[in-house]
């Protein structure tokens, strides 16, 4: 099936899958770019934008602006082609990512920046467990994270120690570290490494050496692996899709920033309700924003073994 894929929740990434995609890091140029870039990665790979069968797009947690781009060249060549849209988050793939890593995988084995992953023993059977902090960067000094935990022997099997969510570096250390403890007091015997990996994950690497047992830290996403990548965050979307009676949302993953108190109603807002029209704006004015904002987790696919889910931030 003619897979075209689309991200842009850090700069853009465009491509079909079976070819490389092209990567555009400025992530003030989503508009000006992507519908080039579309093009663009059309003719490199001879193909003719009508033939397009399934659009695979990624709906964050991202900055808003810029994600949203994304989404609606997505649904709108969906409309001129009559394609089917999978949207996929940008954290679990990276938690996929790190097991391509240290399994070794022919997939990823000409990737540079994983290069120096160590390889692990299956980890059913061996007393160290890898999980992978999945970041991505928020800005003001903030990071969407998740943090999962993928036992190698079962590829779609995970557990999610973390729910998506947003906070400084810092606090994520904290965290983890809580989660980490809980995980590795549930099961005697077993160490738990922790990697870092997602776009920001370099910038805050000083924070990350707080972390009890940190692994490696990749400032990159599956996105960033080439044409094996791109195969792969597509097959993402649809073991999600398979998975899910209702199918894949393609509506952006948004995350309430701690610092805000009240979501704009027409973001989807994870790990939080529709906005309160009787809340303060902090002036002591009352907030009159519409309180139609859809649920929090609509459309999102449910952790597999949730642990420690990510606390709220009113």
């Amino acid at each position: 099936m003619l897979t075209l894929v689309i991200d842009t929740s850090f700069g853009s990434t465009v491509g079909f899958v079976g070819h490389a995609p092209i990567l555009d890091a400025d992530s003030r140029s989503h508009v000006e770019h992507l519908q080039t870039n579309i093009d663009q990665a059309a003719q490199q790979a001879g193909i003719n934008p009508q033939d397009i069968r399934r659009i695979v797009v990624g709906r964050g947690p991202a900055p808003y602006t810029g994600l949203r781009v994304g989404l609606v060249a997505a649904k709108a060549l969906a409309v001129a082609t009559g394609a089917d849209v999978l949207g996929q988050d940008d954290l679990t793939p990276n938690a996929t990512m790190m097991r391509l890593a240290h399994l070794k995988d022919a997939r990823v084995a000409d990737v540079d920046f994983l290069a120096d992953v160590p390889q692990a023993v299956n980890q059913d059977s061996a007393n160290t467990v890898y999980a992978t902090l999945c970041v991505n960067d928020a800005r003001r000094k903030q990071l969407y994270f998740t943090l999962i935990c993928e036992p190698y022997a079962d590829e779609g099997a995970r557990t999610v120690l973390i729910d998506m969510d947003i906070d400084a570096a810092d606090s994520i250390v904290t965290r983890v570290n809580t989660a980490v403890a809980a995980y590795e007091a549930e099961h005697a015997g077993v160490h738990m490494v922790v990697d870092v990996a997602g776009h920001g994950a370099g910038t805050y690497a000083d924070s990350w050496q707080a972390i009890a047992s940190l692994g490696s830290v990749i400032d990159h996403s599956l996105l960033d692996c080439g044409a094996a990548g791109l195969e792969e965050f597509a097959a993402c979307a649809q073991r999600d899709s398979d998975h899910s009676d209702a199918g894949v949302d393609v509506e952006p993953l948004y995350l309430r920033r701690p610092d805000v108190s009240v979501p704009n109603p027409l973001k989807h807002v994870l790990n939080h309700g529709a906005a309160d029209k009787n809340e303060t704006d902090g002036s002591g004015q009352a907030n009159t924003a519409s309180t139609n904002t859809p649920d929090a987790n609509d459309g999102q696919a449910g952790p597999t073994d949730s642990r420690t889910t990510g606390q709220s931030h009113a």
